[in-house]
């Protein structure tokens, strides 16, 4: 049977981002300036060809799967890698969590924009922040590290654009807003999971540090209409 972050997108797209997705039964996607994830029941020509119908031209999308997918060749393809998928199964509790934690608002989106755009934690849109509970840490008025959600499929919620800016790195900014995040999932009855490129040796580091575990290899799509 197959796991449902096996096909995680689609799954949250039918549970807890479905508010925030549009599209059929079969095929969904989230508008581009929340995030350019889409997602299939179905990896076939025909969903391909719904997806095309739906999307807008030229529009650039992302999709992360448990198999390899054959993308027709009526699409471009842009990027293809396999990325890590990790599960906290037994996260440590957060300590001595920085004060300076606090929730990221509308008007913080400038900040956030710039610091993703500097750090490429993956994609990060003007209205990602609607996928919620992003927390931030400032100095001097200016945002230095962040975190957030993502997907919610089900039980399991996403950890995302995990990022700190150059300047700030080596505080364990982002250990702390891991371990927050992760936290705050539990507390809710959900279990926290993540993505992580597989030459990301930091980050993977930081994560398993944390109590994440490496779950399963994720095929990653990146291609356009």
């Amino acid at each position: 049977m197959e796991h449902v972050l096996d096909n995680p997108i689609y799954n949250a797209m039918l549970s807890g981002n479905r508010h925030l997705s549009v599209g059929t039964e079969s095929v969904r996607y989230f508008p581009g300036e929340i995030s350019p994830f889409v997602g299939m029941k179905e990896f076939d020509k025909r969903s391909f060809s719904l997806l095309a119908d739906l999307l807008p031209p030229k529009r650039v999308s992302v999709m992360i799967t448990a198999r390899e997918v054959p993308i027709p060749r009526s699409w471009k393809i842009i990027h293809q890698s396999v990325i890590l998928q990790l599960v906290a199964k037994n996260p440590k509790k957060p300590a001595n969590l920085p004060e300076e934690i606090v929730p990221l608002k509308k008007e913080n989106v400038p900040q956030m924009l710039e610091l993703t755009k500097m750090t490429n934690p993956g994609p990060f849109a003007e209205r990602t922040i609607e996928f919620g509970n992003y927390k931030g840490i400032f100095h001097d008025k200016q945002l230095v590290a962040m975190a957030g959600y993502r997907m919610h499929a089900n039980q399991y919620i996403e950890i995302s654009a995990i990022c700190t800016h150059p300047d700030h790195t080596g505080k364990g900014y982002g250990s702390a807003l891991t371990l927050y995040q992760a936290q705050q999932i539990l507390e809710q009855g959900n279990i926290p999971f993540l993505h992580v490129r597989k030459d990301n040796e930091n980050a993977i580091r930081l994560y398993e540090k944390s109590g994440f575990v490496v779950r399963s290899d994720m095929h990653l799509n990146v291609f356009q209409n």
